[in-house]
């Protein structure tokens, strides 16, 4: 078996362990960047298997520019999306924080 064929490239910016919704920048951020070992990973994704977890990481290692460069665009993408949703926050998000404005009033109030 190819390694490639344990994924799917489904756009330069979305790749996903094949059977599965995982992105490999799910797999190798915990990897990388929590220090999980590949039985952690499984663990925390029971969709995935030791296999899928060893070939994402085999993948990155016989592909580390070009996944690196995935990865930092994954991570750049990830903060302009959560800077652009605090700035126009849903409805919901704003009835929330409401709510939660008006306990900590509650609470700080001192007669």
């Amino acid at each position: 078996m190819q390694l490639e064929e344990y994924f799917n490239f489904l756009a330069p910016n979305d790749i996903r362990v094949k059977g599965t919704r995982v992105g490999i920048e799910t797999i190798l951020y915990d990897f990388i960047h929590r220090s999980r070992s590949p039985e952690e990973i499984v663990t925390e994704y029971p969709s995935l298997n030791l296999e899928q977890v060893y070939a994402t990481i085999t993948y990155y290692l016989h592909n580390k520019e070009k996944v690196s460069a995935y990865l930092v665009n994954w991570l750049e993408t990830a903060q302009r999306r959560w800077e652009e949703q605090n700035r126009n926050p849903s409805p919901a998000i704003q009835r929330l924080r409401h709510i939660a404005a008006e306990r900590q009033a509650a609470a700080d109030y001192k007669p």
